[in-house]
């Protein structure tokens, strides 16, 4: 039975997220694997807003925050369960970004930047001052991610729920995109006027992906805090927001593979330049200017425009 070439890039996902276990040699290779696919997941949901969509957002790593917290003060302070605190963290970073997009995006440009930056500054600071629940900036510890007596520790084990996760967002975004929402969002980027004009509510669909992309992220908190084990207001700080546009950026805007690229690619290079001894942080901008001087649209869409394929096979 032949299988449809819109299922290829899943397919081709799958085996690589099947076959990689054989050639990572020892736990140390298995948390970059971790740490990029969660990566990979947050940047899938912020590339919808900003590459599909058009709206830019500095303060995403407020909603990461927020999912990695609830997952530590629930279940710690209150004795909720783990996976209750974190559908919980979801609802409560899906339902502030439901508040604030609708006055947030009737801002344009520069504007937009620094409300949504401000936004991320905000969470990031009640976070750093709540230290009776949060323990401050000194963090504080998350119980262990169990189902029916089951507990997730290890490596290896995360591993194989992150795969399970990245393969479904995979899946998830480039449905998302094919549907008649994502011919939306991308009719939105192209141009708002001509968007009202063919009948798209653009505030209704602004809302609706800033939602979205809020509850990927605050999920993607709560697995980081429960693989940790450990959550310090760094993972809401502006520069963790920083990290994941360029992740988007770099990788591709409004491009699917472009997420995974960008993620695999920028959680991989600080280790690889850590070889540098004090001087990782100027290599790692140094690639990143290059990056942006001679690939200003991304890795994944300039490389498509050179081999001649076109933007349906770019996403």
């Amino acid at each position: 039975m032949s299988v449809p070439r819109r299922h290829f890039p899943l397919l081709i996902l799958a085996v690589v997220v099947l076959l990689l276990p054989l050639v990572l040699p020892n736990n140390y290779y298995y948390d970059i694997a971790i740490r990029m696919a969660i990566n990979a997941i947050i940047v899938l949901g912020l590339n919808l807003l900003i590459g599909f969509a058009g709206q830019i957002s500095l303060g995403h790593a407020g909603f990461v925050g927020i999912g990695a917290y609830a997952s530590a003060i629930l279940p710690t302070h209150f004795g909720w369960h783990p996976i209750l605190a974190m559908l919980a963290g979801a609802a409560i970073a899906s339902a502030i970004a439901a508040i604030v997009a609708r006055p947030i995006f009737r801002l344009k440009g520069h504007y937009l930047a620094m409300a949504t930056l401000g936004l991320g500054i905000i969470i990031a600071i009640v976070i750093k001052n709540e230290a009776a629940y949060t323990g401050g900036p000194d963090g504080m510890p998350v119980t262990a991610l169990g189902l029916m007596g089951f507990e997730i520790s290890g490596e290896k084990q995360w591993y194989w729920v992150l795969a399970a996760l990245l393969l479904f967002s995979f899946w998830a975004s480039r449905n998302l995109i094919d549907s008649p929402f994502g011919r939306a969002l991308r009719a939105l980027h192209g141009s708002e006027v001509a968007s009202q004009v063919m009948g798209v509510d653009i505030v209704r669909y602004k809302v609706a992906i800033f939602v979205l992309s809020a509850f990927f992220a605050s999920l993607m908190g709560s697995v980081t805090a429960h693989y940790i084990g450990f959550v310090t207001p760094n993972i809401a700080d502006f520069f963790h927001s920083i990290e994941l546009m360029t992740m988007v950026v770099v990788g591709g805007m409004a491009s699917i593979y472009g997420s995974l690229i960008g993620a695999v690619l920028l959680t991989a290079l600080p280790q690889a330049l850590s070889t540098f001894e004090g001087w990782e942080t100027v290599a790692f901008g140094f690639i990143l200017i290059l990056c942006m001087i001679f690939m200003p649209k991304g890795l994944v869409p300039t490389l498509a425009a050179r081999f001649g394929r076109n933007g349906q096979e770019d996403r």
